[in-house]
């Protein structure tokens, strides 16, 4: 019996041991090609970590926010924001627990979003600016425009995620996927699984981009680093995520929201026309348009199209 302890204990030492040398060898992999560089942005101080940040440009103030998903960054709108910074003084960010930004162990909430948003344009912007806001990021984007809406300008959603995926809620089985993920050396080995460069380039030629042949290697390196970067602690912000902790019920702050709310949606998502339908019927004054031959991403897939959109919104009085 003692002999069979024995055995089990050293197959747990070995096999943990063995797992934690993968996650260091994929901490240390995944940025040798330093996509994600620092030297061209700053950060911010905020309360609960550093954020990254770029500026941009001269003219009317616009902040763009990437997809709400550890592996995204403000990379997301390279292919968009020199044009744009032509006419407008442009800002991006690497959202806390995302990119450059710092990653720290903690429940990420709808709501510590919604801070980070009104924060950061009270301490750098310091004007109103318009506000771009791709998927998952949207439904924080509404709540700080519907809690401040004195802070910004026009509101643009950009392909938002589904009213009925956003009333999910944490339980009892969501947390405990949460606690897993959380631990040190099992729950980062199973981020990191997920989050492989095949996990990732699946995820674009499955959700992100409407056609294979036009994703480029570079962007799935740079997602690959954005979910790496820091010794994998975007694992707290996926486990977050995964427990629903970053949804929440915008129906309400969509019928009182008195600034300007356009939606752009890609063609090719399915749900596109429900999905407007269903956030038009709490605010009848919202406007919309349709980008083709996209999906999740026009802004990487299709940047020319959706800068005609955002130029036409931008330039609205």
């Amino acid at each position: 019996m003692k002999k069979h302890i024995r055995n089990f204990l050293i197959l747990t030492t070995l096999t943990t041991v063995s797992i934690y040398f993968i996650n260091r060898m994929i901490s240390v992999s995944s940025v040798v090609k330093n996509l994600l560089r620092t030297d061209r942005g700053n950060f911010y101080n905020w309360k609960y970590g550093k954020v990254f940040y770029t500026k941009s440009g001269k003219g009317s103030p616009v902040l763009l926010i990437h997809d709400l998903n550890p592996a995204s960054s403000s990379q997301e709108w390279e292919r968009v924001y020199k044009t744009l910074s032509k006419n407008h003084t442009v800002y991006t960010i690497d959202l806390l627990g995302c990119g450059r930004s710092e990653k720290p162990n903690l429940t990420y909430t709808n709501y510590m979003y919604v801070q980070l948003i009104t924060d950061f344009v009270k301490n750098i912007i310091g004007e109103k600016p318009a506000l771009v806001a791709t998927g998952a990021s949207c439904s924080f984007s509404v709540m700080a425009c519907n809690m401040e809406p004195e802070l910004f300008d026009n509101l643009i959603l950009l392909n938002p995620e589904d009213l009925r995926e956003l009333i999910k809620m944490p339980d009892k089985q969501k947390n405990a996927l949460k606690l897993l993920i959380d631990m040190p050396i099992i729950g980062t080995f199973l981020y990191n699984m997920l989050y492989s460069g095949k996990a990732i380039e699946k995820l674009f030629e499955e959700k992100y981009y409407s056609k294979d042949q036009l994703i480029p290697d570079q962007t799935i390196d740079a997602y690959y680093e954005s979910a790496h970067l820091n010794d994998s602690k975007g694992k707290y912000l996926f486990s977050s995520i995964k427990a629903n902790y970053t949804n929440i019920n915008v129906a309400h702050a969509l019928g009182k929201i008195v600034n300007p709310i356009y939606i752009i949606c890609s063609k090719e998502n399915d749900m596109a026309e429900d999905i407007i339908n269903s956030y038009c019927h709490y605010n009848p004054s919202i406007q919309h348009d349709y980008i083709n031959h996209s999906k999740y991403l026009p802004q990487l897939e299709a940047p020319e199209q959706l800068l005609s959109k955002l130029e036409l919104f931008l330039s609205v009085e």
